[in-house]
């Protein structure tokens, strides 16, 4: 058993000993869902002030409006009756430090880990690669607010959310824990 698999499994362990919320009902309390990044330095729980049961989180790389996220804000609103969405974004994203070309470049060079320092990205070029990353939208970011803005638009345009749902557009500073509002982003995603 690797180091962090008996971390987590241990954690789990004294968590579910005291665990008393086995009762919240499946469709979120507060009714609103957030889209935003994979990075382990954002916790939605605390710079929004949720607890469970009380709003759908949806993360991945970039906190983009990925065909995948739209679906889970369709399905959010559809089915379990959100009414208020935020795309929330942030600084120092990884996102912004790489390219579709940089991206499919390191891919067909290997599917090792790369790194990165002041130069830019680097592959150690050990094992295979694969030619297939040039076939996806790594769905990068050039400027924060730009990128909000797109992906409030996206989802504010997309035929499957109806035009009553309003989506919010921010930015999480990671040095001061503060949401920052992207007035061009909100203002595409009033009702």
């Amino acid at each position: 058993m690797s180091k962090i698999l008996n971390q987590v499994l241990l954690a789990n362990r004294e968590y579910s000993n005291d665990f008393e919320k086995g009762d919240l009902p499946m469709p979120p309390g507060r009714q609103f869902a957030i889209l935003t990044c994979m990075d382990a330095r954002l916790d939605p729980a605390k710079y929004a002030g949720l607890a469970e049961g009380d709003a759908h989180v949806i993360r991945n790389a970039g906190g983009r409006a990925s065909d995948d996220a739209i679906r889970s804000l369709v399905i959010s609103y559809k089915l379990l009756g959100t009414r208020e969405w935020f795309v929330i974004h942030h600084t120092d994203c990884g996102m912004e430090t790489f390219t579709n070309d940089i991206m499919s470049g390191l891919l067909d060079s290997s599917l090792k880990t790369s790194s990165v320092d002041a130069s830019g990205w680097h592959d150690g070029g050990e094992g295979q690669g694969s030619a297939d990353g040039k076939y996806i939208n790594w769905l990068t970011i050039k400027d924060q607010a730009l990128s909000v803005t797109e992906d409030v638009i996206r989802i504010k345009s997309h035929s499957l959310v109806p035009a009553d749902i309003p989506v919010y557009g921010y930015i999480y500073d990671v040095k001061t824990g503060s949401l920052i509002e992207v007035p061009e982003a909100t203002g595409a995603g009033k009702v």
